[in-house]
């Protein structure tokens, strides 16, 4: 997906329905991408019966909620670069969508097992490599990421510490963030040093997609 192309769509062409076809046509997505994509949202539909995976009120809406909030992150990194990292995957937004998508290398970190066997259920259905941790975020061992991601896990404080361990020097941070996140990003100025992008968000008119370079401990 080229930037152009997520830039054209505005939140006023997402008035329902928003469907997988209206997924292709906000994206560029091929037709063999859209049809993986479709796959992973009617397990999700069929996984959802049983477990939590998401909000039951965001089904209705999941190719806007989930997988266009997901995809709308691609253009903000070089998809070709790796590894990248998703934290706190749970039924694997944004991260295996990106990996669906082409982002290359994803490692996806999810702690509660029975989401990540939804994730490994669908990472072969849809035929896409990703490295699964089923573990909590701090017990993996560290590795340097070229892309950190993370949706609706924490406070932007919070994230950079759990983030730190991966961490390069040219490491960019992809996280979407709501109406609270100047509060987030004083509070984190306070610790951190870094360099920050606001995107507005294609999904969510209050939304915020932060994009972080140049990371760093202050005083480090």
């Amino acid at each position: 997906m080229s930037a152009g192309r997520a830039a054209a769509a505005s939140p006023d062409r997402l008035s329902p329905p928003f469907d997988a076809q209206a997924f292709r046509d906000a994206t560029g997505v091929s037709r063999e991408t859209l049809d993986r994509l479709t796959a992973y949202a009617d397990l999700l539909r069929r996984w959802q019966r049983a477990i939590n995976l998401v909000g039951r009120a965001t089904m209705p809406d999941l190719w806007r909620r989930h997988m266009y909030d997901s995809a709308q992150l691609l253009p903000l990194a070089a998809a070709d670069r790796g590894p990248w990292l998703d934290l706190g995957s749970g039924a694997g937004f944004p991260g295996l969508v990106l990996a669906i998508m082409g982002a290359r290398d994803v490692h996806l970190v999810e702690s509660d097992a029975r989401k990540a066997a939804f994730l490994r259920e669908v990472a072969r259905i849809t035929g896409t490599a990703i490295s699964l941790h089923v573990a909590r975020i701090e017990e993996v061992a560290p590795f340097p990421a070229a892309v950190v991601t993370a949706r609706a896990l924490a406070p932007l404080p919070r994230l950079l510490d759990l983030a730190a361990p991966f961490f390069a020097s040219d490491t960019v941070v992809l996280f979407p963030k709501g109406q609270d996140v100047e509060i987030e990003l004083t509070e984190a100025a306070k610790c951190w040093n870094m360099r920050v992008e606001r995107q507005p968000s294609l999904t969510d008119p209050s939304g915020v997609l932060l994009r972080l370079t140049e990371v760093s401990r202050a005083g480090s």
